[in-house]
């Protein structure tokens, strides 16, 4: 939430936003509250990539119910930079060898996993033999099989598994969410969605390589994926995929665009596109009585919502990896199911395995089990 927006306007705010949809009702918000800093957990970052780096450690400044205790990081130079930028003891850093030792630090509570895909499973295996919390990046895993050991390590271990699904803890996605459900335009015929960006040095990213579980459908293709699932409320029947690779020699046994279909009940269809050669985010859902949608859908902010009869509805800024990471937190506290569960992941994983194998049989139909 913005810090010059005090609780009371921001509902006035997204009341009036409601308001203007011609809706009656206003989205769900985070339910996070501040629990006092002697009683906020503690979070280790995984890998201290771009995205831990540039996001998640600036959010965990504005955060309410957690706060960046631990790093671990393969990187000594890293290490001392941002352990030395956050105030975080030497004692709470650790690399990828000595990461086992955690399990004794009782100022870490939460492991979240920030690394590249290849690397998921195999820390969040060693997170929950330690005994901490964990969430996880998207995609969850390299496959489902993969997913399915994760889930149940988290739960032989007695710990909870979240996947890093920010759009469901903002008021946007949760909006769309609330429409799927309400229907205010009639019935949902077809959705269009595509998240994409133009990747300059791929000879340089992770991103681009096999042995990393790069390409686009694991980097971007998860959001298009999502979108169409809480777009509709419903779980996709069966799924028909493409994949280009304009480029081979530079993305090293991946794809650079992916394109699918997915079937779901009542005759709707959802068009999706997901790439590394281009700029795109949008998210159209097409109805009886018009089309509305949000362009882009998947920023980090700047996303803005549009209607039929070119209306649209926008709600304050906020900062997105705090609500999500403050909503996590606090499921935990409370004992209770956070709405991104690795269940949630594997749901995911199982679509791309199938677009997978679409692609492998020449864009054969499979059919979701």
């Amino acid at each position: 939430m913005n810090n010059h927006l005090n609780r009371r306007t921001f509902l006035t705010q997204m009341s009036a936003a409601a308001l203007a949809t011609g809706l009656s009702s206003i989205p769900f918000i985070s339910s996070a509250r501040s629990l006092g800093e002697s009683k906020k957990l503690g979070i280790a970052l995984v890998g201290l990539g771009y995205y831990s780096v540039d996001e998640l450690m600036p959010a965990l400044q504005k955060t309410q119910n957690v706060k960046l205790t631990g790093l671990v990081t393969g990187t000594p130079e890293k290490a001392k930079k941002y352990g030395e930028k956050y105030n975080i003891p030497k004692t709470n850093i650790y690399n990828y060898q000595n990461f086992d030792e955690i399990a004794k630090n009782p100022a870490i509570d939460v492991i979240y996993i920030v690394l590249p895909n290849s690397m998921h499973k195999e820390f969040v295996l060693r997170a929950a033999k330690a005994g901490k919390q964990v969430i996880c990046e998207k995609p969850m895993a390299l496959n489902a099989a993969e997913c399915r050991e994760m889930i149940a390590a988290c739960q032989k271990a007695g710990v909870s598994l979240s996947i890093g699904y920010r759009l469901h803890y903002e008021p946007y996605t949760q909006h769309i969410m609330k429409m799927a459900k309400d229907k205010p335009f009639g019935d949902i015929s077809m959705v269009h969605a595509s998240a994409g960006w133009r990747m300059e040095r791929p000879n340089d990213h992770w991103k681009a390589k096999s042995k990393f579980g790069g390409g686009a459908m694991m980097d971007m293709g998860p959001y298009p994926l999502q979108a169409a699932r809480y777009a509709t409320g419903l779980e996709p029947v069966a799924v028909t995929a493409q994949m280009f690779n304009t480029a081979p020699e530079v993305f090293e046994g991946v794809d650079e665009t992916t394109t699918f279909q997915l079937e779901f009940p009542g005759n709707i269809v959802a068009n999706c596109t997901t790439t590394l050669a281009a700029n795109v985010n949008f998210l159209n859902i097409n109805a009886e009585r018009g089309e509305y949608g949000l362009r882009p859908f998947s920023g980090y902010g700047g996303i803005h919502g549009f209607l039929p009869d070119g209306k649209s509805f926008d709600f304050p800024e906020m900062n997105q990896q705090a609500a999500q990471m403050d909503e996590m937190c606090l499921s935990i506290i409370e004992k209770r199911p956070c709405k991104t569960p690795g269940e949630e992941g594997l749901r995911d994983m199982i679509i791309i395995d199938a677009i997978r194998e679409s692609v492998q049989k020449g864009g054969k139909r499979i059919v979701l089990k």
